[in-house]
């Protein structure tokens, strides 16, 4: 490793997590860099891919390669998991040597991606090396929406690659062992109904984690969803049962 690549700032790291890995106490490192434009993204900042040219102010706090294998050396004798999530966590280019670096260290590893780059997600899950202990997809929305997910302008060519990249990575997931894996949706009015729901709940494997969160409309990416009002806990409940309908582990966090 070069000094450079060593001392690059690349994400948020919070030193000790007990939510963001099921049953192991946990640093979690949110990488910057997203290829998805969710309007209703809160990290703001994870979204920049290092330049302020979209709009999105510089990332701050960040911490770089050599600050987190640090932290996972001096914590090794307490945290079990470390969970690389973003931005994208795929879209890391040393993300292979992240994941030997905290392995070596005896960490179990948990990698969090939006499934739009299912060449990288399979490639890591078919090496020994670097297959993580657990891996969670976000869902989003129903596939086809995924085009508007990706940034104003998306030719229909691009949403028909992304839709079918995100039905590719459920697939992978899907195929390993459950207690691996989880699948995550976020209740965003207008993303999500109960006929989304159904829609997605019918690809997923029967034995699926799917774990719901409601949606918070504070700093959003586009402020214009600070203004959609989050589902009435009666909603929430409406759209639980039926998602349970068809997987009975679809659970409220």
């Amino acid at each position: 490793m070069t000094d450079c690549f060593q001392n690059q700032k690349i994400g948020v790291l919070v030193k000790t997590t007990l939510v963001d890995y099921p049953g192991n106490m946990a640093s979690a490192l949110f990488l910057k860099g997203c290829n998805l434009r969710c309007p209703y993204c809160y990290n703001v900042e994870l979204v920049a891919s290092g330049t302020s040219s979209d709009g999105i102010p510089f990332l701050q706090d960040a911490v770089s390669f050599c600050d987190v294998i640090a932290h996972l050396k001096k914590r090794k004798n307490v945290l079990r998991g470390f969970v690389i999530s973003g931005g994208e966590a795929l879209l890391y280019p040393h993300l292979a040597e992240l994941v030997k670096e905290a392995r070596n260290l005896g960490y179990k590893i948990k990698i969090d991606t939006n499934g739009t780059l299912p060449e990288k997600l399979e490639e890591i899950l078919l090496s020994p090396e670097l297959c993580p202990d657990f891996v969670a997809l976000d869902i989003k929305t129903r596939p086809s929406y995924y085009g508007s997910l990706s940034g104003k302008n998306t030719d229909t060519e691009t949403a028909a690659k992304l839709e079918q990249n995100l039905l590719k990575s459920i697939r992978l997931v899907a195929s390993l062992p459950p207690e691996k894996r989880e699948f995550r949706t976020v209740l965003v009015p207008g993303l999500i109904d109960n006929g989304v729901v159904k829609e997605i709940a019918e690809l997923l494997p029967a034995d699926a984690s799917w774990n719901f969160a409601n949606f918070v409309n504070k700093s959003c990416l586009e402020p214009e969803f600070e203004k959609i009002q989050p589902f009435a806990p009666s909603q929430i409940e409406e759209i639980l049962e039926n998602a349970k309908k068809i997987i009975p582990g679809a659970v409220l966090r």
